[in-house]
């Protein structure tokens, strides 16, 4: 036989099988993949439209309730009992501009009778108006404000003001006598600015060229949306048409996603819905940029591909090559040690907070050893009702008082080193030389960061004030983790722990007496 005519070999028909299944393998995790990143990029999408949902639905819910808070004033239910009598005409008008003046953003706040006249306002020349004077315009916020009840407020949603021209919430609530019988109501206006400026500023890491919409699902017309002049007017795209007309009429998903093309250009939308409000958010990004990683991921399967196929049929000739491949197994090896050595250091921080976690403790400390003169100094600062404040406004600003808490300790403590010791406690330890810092330097910066964390705090959902409690203790000698347990036992235990004062111990005379 000649040459033409020999048989494959055997090492060469299985390195042909091994190249047909690498092959098939490749292309079908390329399609898994892929199938899989895109699925990741619409749902990071709607846990980001989810988030900002949120905050709208906190914005709006924060107003409610500062409303309903206003309604149940003495100061109210007096001037609507006795509209004639002067004394508590004068309250009623001081008290209203006086609490307006703590919510902040406000556009009016004001206190009107059944029949919607006017009798105190924070724009003092409003009062005596009528503001409604159709009877049936009147008769239709009445039946809403006996509709909402005496626990609920009468949203009228997100409005262009009459008044201010700019665009605010407005809401109403019902004032009752003691028999149960409707005497009056309260109003107030919030303008949207602040929500529309924190909704800006909060970026989308990976995506550039979104933009997001709100739209009132009642008449489908824009609330918000980045080209203003479509603020106040209908949608007309088909797709937000038919989820509005479906969530009217209860058939429709609270979230989901849709493609369109404006421009010659793709998007992708995600939509959250509303159900309180009867709103629907949308986050808006090209087809591009939304599946840009999947793109990524097919670049790299194949490169990948390619380069099994080159190594495959490389090995079919460079037998002799074999020390390359071993060089490339090393490579892989080091990498997969750096990845672990990554992780093993993931292990001891706080990924919200990115300070040390209360695993580190221990081991920074496990044989330390400090000189009187240089003795260490313990810090704790704890979150007040911290459970408290995420279930009544969200875990989101819980998040964001944890993060503060840092960002003022790092502002006043230059150099020292934060555990976050529990859910919702910090601990700050620095090895000091008392030749050039006291005790009372310590103890001078520690209340400077307790008046800072409990003054008026301006977070997403508004100005809040966050109750806080702290602790110092000074150790020299050998430390271990048990400082910990001290800085807890003053905080819980001693009865001169209270809000504002912070307990002091020395741990090295308490040893010793």
């Amino acid at each position: 036989m000649n040459g033409s005519n020999k048989k494959i070999s055997t090492v060469g028909l299985i390195l042909i099988i091994q190249l047909v299944i690498l092959i098939i393998l490749s292309l079908g995790i390329t399609k898994t993949i892929s199938s899989n990143t895109r699925k990741d990029s619409i749902d990071h999408m709607q846990t980001i439209t989810n988030e900002r949902a949120h905050i709208i639905q906190t914005y709006v819910e924060n107003a409610e309730k500062t409303l309903i808070y206003f309604s149940r004033a003495e100061d109210v239910s007096n001037i609507l009992r006795f509209p004639d009598n002067s004394t508590y005409v004068s309250k009623a008008q001081a008290y209203t501009e006086k609490y307006s003046a703590d919510i902040g953003n406000v556009e009016g706040l004001w206190i009107g009778t059944w029949d919607t006249h006017c009798i105190a306002h924070t724009n003092a020349g409003t009062v005596g108006i009528q503001t409604r004077q159709d009877p049936d315009k009147q008769k239709e916020l009445q039946d809403a404000l006996l509709k909402a009840g005496d626990d609920g407020v009468y949203n009228t949603g997100i409005i262009i003001s009459p008044a201010s021209g700019k665009q605010i919430v407005s809401m109403y609530k019902a004032v009752y006598d003691e028999s149960g019988e409707p005497i009056g109501f309260v109003g107030l206006g919030i303008f949207t600015n602040e929500l529309v400026q924190n909704l800006d500023n909060l970026d989308i890491k990976g995506i550039k060229e979104s933009s997001y919409a709100m739209i009132n699902v009642n008449d489908n017309k824009y609330i918000f949306n980045n080209d203003a002049k479509k603020i106040g007017t209908a949608a007309t795209n088909k797709n937000i048409l038919n989820i509005c007309k479906e969530l009217s009429s209860g058939s429709g998903s609270s979230e989901g996603s849709f493609q369109y093309k404006n421009d010659g250009k793709k998007y992708i939308s995600i939509y959250s819905y509303m159900p309180k409000y009867n709103w629907i958010l949308m986050i808006d990004d090209t087809k591009d940029e939304v599946y840009s990683l999947t793109r990524v991921m097919r670049s790299y399967m194949a490169i990948f591909a390619v380069a099994i196929l080159a190594l495959t049929l490389l090995f079919a000739y460079l037998n002799n090559k074999q020390e390359k491949a071993n060089q490339k197994l090393a490579s892989t090896i080091i990498k997969s040690n750096k990845t672990k050595e990554s992780l093993y250091t993931a292990m001891f921080k706080d990924v919200l907070t990115d300070v040390s976690n209360r695993i580190a403790f221990p081991m920074d400390f496990e044989e330390v050893n400090s000189p009187p003169s240089r003795p260490y100094y313990f810090i704790m600062y704890n979150i007040a009702n911290f459970s408290d404040i995420n279930s009544r406004y969200g875990n989101d600003i819980g998040d964001w008082l944890l993060v503060r808490t840092v960002d003022v300790i790092k502002q006043v403590f230059k150099n020292c080193k934060i555990y976050r010791s529990g859910s919702d406690e910090f601990v700050i330890a620095m090895q000091v030389n008392e030749t050039d810092r006291k005790n009372t330097d310590i103890l001078e910066d520690a209340a400077d960061v307790y008046k800072r964390l409990t003054s008026a705090q301006t977070t997403p959902a508004g100005k809040i004030n966050f109750g806080f409690k702290a602790s110092v203790a000074r150790k020299s000698g050998q430390v271990n983790s048990s400082v910990i347990t001290v800085l807890k036992d003053m905080i819980n235990k001693d009865p001169q722990a209270n809000f504002g004062h912070i307990t002091y111990s020395d741990m090295d005379a308490n040893e010793n007496a």
